[in-house]
């Protein structure tokens, strides 16, 4: 097909065919009867006929380009979308892994697939099975974490007062940190916290050193009080101060052979905790070092961490360990909050009483507040006993019930006021938690076993989806006959 007029010789062959169809039109026209067909326009040069032949040619040619355009714009578009489709079910899936064919028999057939054998099955014995190898592995698991964590107490030791310590002082550090650096910030705290530490046991120390001279004989007075009402009180058993004296000279004499027998076991022993002494410094040392850099860099620390982590699961983590974070830190501040209210309390209440020690026995009951349930009961013991050999039965009445009392306003006032929102964990929890934790790791177990089982469940919780809640009464078991 040759080429319309208007268009110079030797144009290109895909010009040609793209105004192909203007061209048909043009004549369909112009043979259509009682139609003229369209005189030429002028052409370059002052030729109209020439000029008029172009112009319809060179309009149709830019509508389709556009037109063209368009569609290969709307062609990449949909490209790009199905890539990013794609990528995205291969994101989801990639860790699925494919289906393997089954092994071939003798005559060429495929074994049945596991899904047609399981649907075979009852749909409870299928769950259970599936439910008890998941918390089989979980078990295994857990257990491997303990076994490993048992092989280096020390070290778990140092990093778990570190995190407490963190989690105490990160408050002060960042309320310091809005006026200078993270890490003078970080030291700054680090010393006022050491700074009140050494107050309080400079307090302790020169309160006992005042009330030295007196102590020794309102003890011996106490003594005496004790004795006499072992002889002559309502007790069913009555002891003479000559058969206690006996079984005391009893229990040296047997202490004194005990030692004298076992002189060279002692001095191994002896010998060998020495190294203990070295542990002691050796986790105090980790545990300063480790809260340093956790202050100072803790959440550059933990934006490594998450970037060593696939894409997909960093949010997962980050939500976790937040949860695990915000319970552990809650609980921590609560404890030493509600241990510090205590040790006031007990102090005040001693000293109201005429208890003498009463401030060695507050830091005593701040101590003790630090285990679960059993902390500050048995230092408020010490501190009923000090009270019956200073000043007699009334005054250690009257202290149990201070004690009774100071342990109902921390169980149903401060705990929940306090650590409501962090710890909600209920009485049963906690108790069955400290005496599997005091059994497996004795006082350790005992102290860190709350605070784990709080950061378990919160971080179930935040990963767990629940579904609606039991509204109202529950259905009534439907009764049966026989």
């Amino acid at each position: 097909m040759s080429a319309p007029d208007g268009l110079p010789d030797g144009g290109p062959q895909e010009a040609a065919v793209a105004f192909e169809p203007a061209v048909a039109s043009d004549h369909a026209d112009a043979a259509r009867p009682g139609t003229t067909a369209p005189e030429p326009a002028p052409a370059r040069g002052g030729d109209p006929g020439r000029a008029g032949g172009l112009r319809v040619p060179v309009l149709g040619m830019l509508r389709r380009l556009r037109s063209g355009r368009d569609a290969l714009d709307r062609t990449i578009e949909r490209a790009e979308q199905a890539r990013l489709e794609a990528r995205t079910r291969q994101m989801l899936y990639e860790d699925r892994p494919a289906p393997s064919p089954g092994p071939i028999d003798q005559d060429g057939a495929q074994d049945r697939p596991a899904a047609g054998v399981l649907s075979t099955l009852p749909s409870w014995l299928v769950r259970g099975g599936v439910g008890a190898w998941l918390l089989l592995g979980l078990l295994i698991v857990i257990s491997l974490v303990f076994f490993a964590t048992s092989r280096i107490i020390p070290v778990f030791i140092g990093v778990f007062m570190a995190l407490v310590l963190t989690s105490i002082l990160q408050p002060l550090v960042n309320l310091f940190a809005r006026v200078m650096p993270r890490y003078p910030a970080t030291f700054l705290g680090l010393l006022t916290a050491l700074g009140l530490v050494a107050g309080l046991l400079a307090y302790v120390v020169s309160s006992v050193t005042n009330q030295w001279s007196s102590l020794a004989a309102q003890f011996s007075d106490g003594v005496s009080t004790i004795v006499d009402f072992l002889e002559n009180g309502p007790l069913p058993v009555h002891l003479t101060q000559d058969q206690l004296m006996g079984q005391v000279d009893t229990w040296l004499a047997q202490g004194q052979s005990y030692v004298q027998d076992n002189a060279p076991t002692l001095a191994s022993e002896v010998l060998s905790n020495a190294g203990t002494v070295v542990d002691v410094f050796a986790v105090l040392a980790l545990a300063v070092f480790s809260t340093i850099f956790f202050l100072a860099s803790g959440a550059r620390m933990w934006r490594w961490f998450l970037n060593e982590l696939p894409a997909r699961q960093r949010e997962s983590v980050h939500r976790a360990a937040g949860a695990g974070w915000y319970t552990f830190a809650g609980y921590a501040r609560g404890t030493v909050i509600v241990a510090l209210t205590d040790g006031i309390m007990a102090g005040v209440f001693l000293q109201i009483v005429g208890v003498p020690l009463a401030a060695p026995l507050a830091v005593l009951v701040f101590i003790g507040a630090f285990i679960p349930i059993i902390g500050a009961p048995a230092a408020m013991l010490i501190a009923m006993m000090v009270a019956l050999a200073s000043d007699g039965v009334v005054t250690m009445v009257v202290v149990c019930l201070g004690v009774a009392g100071i342990g109902q306003i921390e169980g149903h006032i401060l705990q929940p006021l306090i650590m409501g929102r962090q710890v909600s964990l209920h009485p049963v929890v906690v108790i069955i938690g400290v005496a599997v934790g005091t059994y497996a790791a004795g006082l350790l177990g005992a102290i860190v076993a709350v605070p784990l089982i709080s950061v378990a469940w919160s971080v179930y919780s935040e990963l767990h989806v629940r579904d609606a809640p039991v509204v109202g009464e529950l259905p009534a078991y439907p009764a049966r006959d026989g």
